[in-house]
């Protein structure tokens, strides 16, 4: 692909959103990061990724963190902006990728390469989507998107003015439950085409 392109996916759990990124990433030929940049981060610092897997878009523990001289000591934060901080060089570098969460919409809004989207759904469609895919009773279905979601918003808001999920914050928000996974990644495609169009 010629022109630089970023397409940033936020989504509410069990919606499909990285789902939909997958399709995405393959349709354009783009590398995708998820959680999978934390062992790119690690393969640079020559450690092994798997000490950093639980502060993976984890918000910060307040009473367990402080600064000193600008200097953060809570693992949660250090991951996050190592995560920023990796993309933003990636963009700079003038990179085409697809990114999952990590505030991509926040973090990469001065690039205009940058599409921003984020992914919602019905609640009955993600409870059966969860209880299907972690094979899960229905209550702790409910109970698991309650928490993984609440972690997500934390985590952004903690570092984002824009309120996670919030419409005005991205370029488009879509429900991926009314058409389904395929279809909405079909929708967005277009939608990504058009954009591009538009920079000739």
């Amino acid at each position: 692909m010629g022109k630089q392109l970023i397409i940033s996916i936020g989504r509410e759990f069990g919606s499909g959103g990285h789902e939909i990124a997958e399709m995405l990433a393959e349709r354009f030929g783009l590398k995708l990061y998820d959680s999978n940049l934390l062992d790119e981060i690690a393969s640079e610092k020559n450690v092994d990724g798997y000490h950093f897997e639980k502060y993976d878009e984890v918000p910060r523990n307040i009473l367990f963190s402080r600064k000193v001289k600008g200097f953060s000591n809570s693992m949660e934060e250090n991951i996050a902006n190592m995560q920023f901080d990796y993309l933003q060089k990636k963009a700079a570098k003038g990179d085409s990728f697809v990114v999952v969460g990590r505030c991509a919409e926040t973090m990469l809004k001065a690039y205009p390469a940058l599409i921003s989207i984020f992914i919602l759904g019905d609640w009955d469609h993600k409870v059966e989507r969860v209880q299907r895919l972690y094979h899960l009773p229905l209550a702790e279905a409910e109970t698991y998107i309650l928490r993984q979601d609440k972690k997500r918003k934390n985590y952004h808001n903690y570092y984002c003015n824009g309120k996670w999920g919030d419409s005005r914050n991205y370029d488009i928000s879509i429900n991926s439950s009314k058409l389904g996974e395929e279809a909405t990644a079909d929708m967005l495609e277009d939608y990504i085409r058009k954009c591009l169009a538009l920079r000739d």
